[in-house]
This record gives structure tokens, C-alpha cells and sequence, in this order.
């Protein structure tokens, strides 16, 4: 299953988040210092915890200024849910499941007194008893003149009217009342005409509705028990390279864990490799080589062999996983090789280079120390389990040299493929300007407000977007006088629909965006002149798109663009559009497509408006059908869309309008 939504209430700094979308792979929370993203991961941790993680605990949890209605009694803990989450169901879960429970969801959340809840949402629904009351009276009148007087001995068919007596119309049949109904039927069957199909019939609908509730709580207890595991790591977790066995196995057993001594990380390590640390503790021990038996020393060899060849298959397995995210550089040398040895008393993680030099793990760098915890502490809690479960990083590579958080960028991607992944940051390096959508903008207004999630790229507080301006401030500044070739386009959204449009029909081999021309958003369509003549006055190719409605014909009309493209360069959404909308915009190209996106991501529906109404731009239609309908909202549904098809999803129209598009494009910056 994958987390598609998920909400926070009354925890730390948290009165309500409201609810917020999760992507399919990868979220992104950026905001500034004290605004809750460390609050907000512990708290979706606390949905399906691994093993041995403590829970919620209404004096460090609950918000401080709240806690006098905890104390006096006023709110019951078990009353007050923390956090929920909503999953929804994939291809492997579905496969499992009725066809009718196909497009299912799952809600589950966690109160305060530590108590899960677990809701199914569609699927067919309980009947009210009301809506079956005719059909059993009916079989009730049906059967009456058919059953037998009792005998003496036998016990007598229970009337309906004893079996639903004080239910009300409103009354759900589940439970109890679901399966003393069931019995009823089966005891009543033998007495229905075999030839009479409509109470045949009847009486299949009336064992359907009552075996509904058991089904539902079938399937709503399998996808429980399907719950993705959610993993949280900070940079606090780590591993040492030298562990005194005895002294930590003393620890774990008096159960002080110090966290100055990274020992959360180093248990971490002992569960991976599956021993405890008191065993081997006792194999590094001196006196246990006084056996006095020829039996008791091999004994002692085999167990010491046994640790080194557990030691060794640890190691590969680390080295293994960890060269698929560092991409060590051969030609540096850069060593990834990860050996664990144990000698006496002490356990030590040492790094080997290319020329077998070996260097402990505190020797390596920062970033190196982070990557080798992570992995440590991510497959001990997740064991064989580890492809379903949920990544929580907590500022992850915050250690990591600025250029190399670029890179660190592609391996969080890549993570996200098996694992979905939630991780927090400060650093513009950490979001790609391509992956603005996957952004959820996390602020503290206001204490007496408390922490807020924005699924929109907005925030009242500056610094909560500083990282998203000076991530695309950085990537503009690298493209903006670097490349050649350049389109500007009205803003971002226009940005986002002709990235994903090239990718569909390049992955599809219908045709292909000139890689070497930087697509650069203008923020609006009276800005494309300033970024036209900046960019001319370089020496620079520039053409500049813009949509055929008002805003966009106001601004192909500025003699200085005029002047400094020429016409053949200043591209009009008209020009590649084929339909019957005149101020046609980007979006209008993408016209059908995009109707049946609002549909499914954004609930609004307009078909029928949009089939009597072909020359309106779609825009326009869904702005009059919904107040809070954004552009932002729907370009970024449709990027999620466009992850998962391919351009045969696309109408026939929309390929050949989209491919005129970049072919425009291609020949304007020829």
C-alpha cells in the first residue's frame, strides 16, 4: 500500500496541520528552523512503528499549553487522535481482494493513549436494515405457509419478528445482528420453491447483505496487517567504529542507552548482524579459552568462526547497498568497500580504499558516516521487510558538501522507486527545480496557530520558501547564461507542462525536445521581455512561448520582444492547437487529458460542461466550477499523471497538437 494523505493534530507544536497529499515516491518538507518538520515525521512514524519504538506520552507529546485538560480530565487520550494516514491500494494488494474492494482506501490513525483505529473507506457499504426489511418480510410471508408445524422434540423455527425485534430501520447489519439473521435464512432455505427464482433470488441478496459487514472487516484486517513499516532517521543515529561489547551489552541490559555514544545506532547494527551484544561479548572473552577439553576448544573455534563469516556477510551486504548510492568515483579512488571485524572485547567498522588501506569509519568524511549509519539503522528496523517500508529522513545529508547534495539528490530518487520517501531540508540543493511539486511548504505563523503543511508552493512566513527561491535561483543562475538556446515561458506551470509533455513523447519515440535548450519561467507574460533582452544582449538563442489568450496577445504585441526575436520566434499556443478554442492557453492542448485528471486527483467534474462548450478554454470552465480551482493545483496533477503513463494516453489531438508544439520550439532555437 502507499501513503496518499496523512494529518497531524494536538502533538507538540502541532494543534492541526490540516491534510495534506504524500506523493507516490518522494515529499519533500521544506521550512525554516522551530516550524515542526522534525514533529511532523515522529508523529507519521507513530502510524506503524518498527519494533521496540516508544509511543505516544501525553506529557512530552500533547501540546504544552493544552496539557491542564489531559491532567484534570477533561480530554480522554484515548478520545484524541494524533495521527492518520490514508493509503491507497496497489496492483499487488488489489490482487489479493474482491473486485468490488478494488478501489478502496484505508484510513488509520493512532490516539494518544497509544490505541490504533483502522477505517475502510468504499467498497460496498453495511446495509441499513431498513433497506432489506421488505425482501425479509416478503421471504418471511413466502415461506409461512410452507414450513412445517413443530413437533414434539424438535425445536421451532424462530419467527422473524423474535430474530428483529427493537432493530430500527437505521440500524446497520453487522455483528451480532448480521449473523443471527444469517442463521435465520440458512434455517429457513430448505422451505423456499426451488422453481420460484425471484425468491431464489431474494434470498441471495439477503445472505449477500449479511455477510457484507464480515467482509469488510476481512478485508479491512488484511490491509492492516499490509501497513507499511515507517522508518524515521535523523542525523543523530549513528555507528561507531569501535564498540566495546561489554561495556554496551551492560548498558542494553540496565536499559541506559547513551545517546552521546550513538547506542541506538550501534543496537541497530547487532540486530542487522544478528547477534547480542552480550554473546559477543562472551566470545572476545580471555577465560573462555581455558576449556580444559579437546571438545570445549573446537567448540570455542566454531563459534569464533561462525562470528568472523557472519561479520564478513555483513559487510559485503553493506558494501553492496551502499556503492548503489555513494557511486563511489574510481578514478578518485573514492573507497565504499565496508568491512566489520570483531577483536576481543571490541567491534570496529572499517572503510577500504582502492589500494587496501584500512581507515576506521570516524576517519571518513561527514556525509560517508551519515550514508553507512542510514543504511545500518534502515534494513536492522526493517529486516526482510525493507521494500515496504516508508522513509522518514530527517535533514538527510545535511553533512554533504553542497555539489554533492546534487548528486545525493538522484539517490533519494532512487530510494523512492522501492520505498516511499518523506525527508525535511533547509538546503536549495535538496530540491530539484523540477520537483517543485513535490513540495509541502511547512510554517509556524503563529505559536497559538502552530505548525501548518501547504500542499501549494506558499507560506506567510519568507523563509518558509527560501529554499524552493534559492533552489531556482541556483539552477536558473547555471542555465541562464550557460546554454545557447533558450525558451522562456510564462510561468511555471507552462514550465512543468512541457517538461512532462517532452518526456512523455520522447519515451514514446514520437519525437524529441532539443536537450541543450534551457526552459527558463518568467513568472508572468509581461516578464518574457526582460528575460528576452537580458538574455539577447548575450549573444544568446531565445525564443519565448506564450499563451493565445489576453495577457499572452499583450505581450507578443511589445515592439521591444518584437524587436529583439523577430516574429519566427515568438511562439503562440494557437499556432500548435487544433481545437475550437480561439484564446486557447497551454493547457487547451492538453484539453481532454486534463478533464479526466481534475476528475480523478482534484474531484471536479467537467465533461459535460466542456463537450457543450468546445470553444471555451478549459481554464476558464474549471475556475466557474470550482472557487478554489488553481492552475498550480492542476499542472502539478498532471505532472503525477504523466509519471506513471506514457503518451498513449494521450488523445490523438493531444499528440498531434503537443508534438507541433516542441517541433515549434525545436526550430525556433535550430
Amino acid at each position: 500500500m502507499r501513503l496518499a494523505s496523512a494529518r497531524i493534530r494536538n502533538y507538540r507544536s502541532i494543534f492541526d496541520t490540516g491534510e495534506f497529499e504524500i506523493e507516490q515516491s518522494k515529499t519533500i518538507l521544506v521550512g525554516p528552523n522551530e516550524a515542526g518538520k522534525t514533529a511532523i515525521l515522529r508523529a507519521l512514524q507513530q502510524i506503524n512503528p518498527p519494533k521496540g519504538v516508544k509511543g505516544f506520552e501525553a506529557l512530552r507529546d500533547y501540546p504544552r499549553s493544552l496539557y491542564s485538560d489531559i491532567s484534570t480530565g477533561k480530554v480522554n487520550p484515548k478520545d484524541v487522535t494524533i495521527v492518520q494516514g490514508t493509503f491507497v491500494l496497489e496492483d499487488r494488494d488489489k490482487a489479493d481482494l474482491p473486485l468490488d474492494f478494488h478501489d478502496c482506501t484505508l484510513t488509520v490513525g493512532r490516539t494518544l493513549a497509544n490505541e490504533h483505529w483502522c477505517r475502510l473507506n468504499g467498497g460496498p457499504s453495511i446495509p441499513a436494515f431498513g433497506s432489506i426489511k421488505k425482501d425479509l418480510l416478503r421471504l418471511d410471508a413466502h415461506v409461512a405457509s410452507r414450513r412445517p408445524e413443530p413437533t414434539e422434540g424438535k425445536k421451532p423455527i424462530p419467527a422473524l419478528s423474535s430474530i428483529t425485534a427493537g432493530w430500527h430501520d437505521e440500524d446497520q447489519v453487522s455483528g451480532d445482528k448480521a449473523k443471527a439473521l444469517y442463521q435465520w435464512l440458512e434455517t429457513i432455505y430448505p422451505f423456499i420453491d426451488e422453481n420460484n427464482s425471484s425468491e431464489e433470488d431474494r434470498y441471495d441478496r439477503l445472505v449477500n447483505a449479511c455477510n457484507i459487514a464480515a467482509e469488510r472487516e476481512k478485508v479491512r484486517n488484511l490491509l492492516y496487517k499490509r501497513l507499511p513499516v515507517f522508518v524515521y532517521y535523523n542525523n543523530y543515529f549513528r555507528v561507531r567504529p569501535a564498540l566495546h561489547l561489554g561495556r554496551f551489552a551492560a548498558r542494553l541490559e540496565a536499559g541506559t542507552l547513551d545517546d552521546e555514544l550513538y547506542d541506538y545506532g550501534n543496537a541497530c547494527l547487532l540486530k542487522l548482524l544478528g547477534f547480542s551484544a552480550k554473546e559477543l561479548s562472551e566470545l572476545g572473552k580471555e577465560e573462555t579459552l581455558k576449556a580444559d577439553t579437546v571438545e570445549a576448544l573446537e567448540g570455542y573455534r566454531k563459534k569464533k568462526d561462525e562470528r568472523d563469516y557472519r561479520l564478513n556477510a555483513a559487510s559485503i551486504y553493506l558494501t553492496k547497498e551502499i556503492k548503489k548510492i555513494w557511486n563511489p568515483d574510481d578514478s578518485r579512488g573514492e573507497a565504499a568497500v565496508i568491512q566489520l571485524k570483531a577483536d576481543g572485547q571490541y567491534l570496529k567498522a572499517v572503510v577500504v580504499d582502492s589500494l587496501g588501506v584500512e581507515v576506521e569509519l570516524d576517519q571518513r568524511s561527514e556525509g560517508f558516516q551519515w550514508l553507512v549509519s542510514f543504511f545500518i539503522v534502515f534494513f536492522a528496523e526493517t529486516q526482510d521487510q525493507h521494500k515496504n517500508a516508508i522513509l522518514l529522513l530527517d535533514e538527510p545529508g545535511l553533512s554533504l558538501h553542497a555539489l554533492k547534495q546534487r548528486e545525493f539528490r538522484s539517490t533519494l530518487t532512487r530510494l523512492s522507486e522501492n520505498n516511499q520517501t518523506l525527508y525535511t531540508t533547509h538546503s536549495p540543493f535538496l530540491v530539484g527545480p523540477d520537483e517543485l511539486d513535490l513540495v509541502r511548504v511547512v510554517e509556524m505563523p503563529d505559536r497559538q496557530i502552530g505548525t501548518r503543511v501547504h500542499t501549494t508552493i506558499t507560506a506567510g512566513d519568507p523563509a518558509a520558501i527560501l529554499p524552493l527561491q534559492e533552489a531556482l535561483g541556483y539552477d536558473m543562475a547555471q542555465s541562464l547564461f550557460t546554454q545557447k538556446k533558450n525558451l522562456i515561458l510564462e510561468g511555471l506551470t507552462d514550465y512543468w507542462y512541457v517538461e512532462a509533455i517532452a518526456s512523455l513523447l520522447r519515451d514514446a519515440n514520437i519525437c524529441n525536445l532539443d536537450q541543450t535548450i534551457a526552459l527558463i519561467p518568467a513568472n508572468a507574460a509581461s516578464k518574457v521581455v526582460y528575460y528576452a533582452t537580458i538574455l539577447h544582449a548575450q549573444d544568446l538563442k531565445v525564443a519565448a512561448l506564450l499563451d493565445s489568450d489576453a495577457a499572452g496577445e499583450n505581450a507578443a504585441k511589445q515592439d521591444t520582444l518584437v524587436h529583439t526575436l523577430g516574429q519566427k520566434r515568438i511562439l503562440r499556443t494557437k499556432d500548435c492547437y487544433s481545437g475550437q478554442v480561439k484564446a486557447c492557453e497551454i493547457e487547451d492542448l492538453l484539453r481532454e487529458t486534463l478533464i479526466k485528471v481534475a476528475k480523478e486527483s482534484l474531484k471536479i467534474d467537467v465533461a459535460q460542461v466542456a463537450s457543450t462548450q468546445p470553444e471555451r478554454p478549459i481554464v476558464d470552465i474549471f475556475s466557474a466550477a470550482d472557487s478554489s480551482f488553481s492552475k498550480y493545483k492542476l499542472a502539478k496533477a498532471f505532472i503525477r499523471w504523466s509519471r506513471d503513463q506514457n503518451a498513449d494516453a494521450l488523445t490523438e489531438r493531444e499528440r498531434t497538437d503537443c508534438s507541433k508544439l516542441i517541433a515549434a520550439i525545436n526550430k525556433a532555437l535550430k
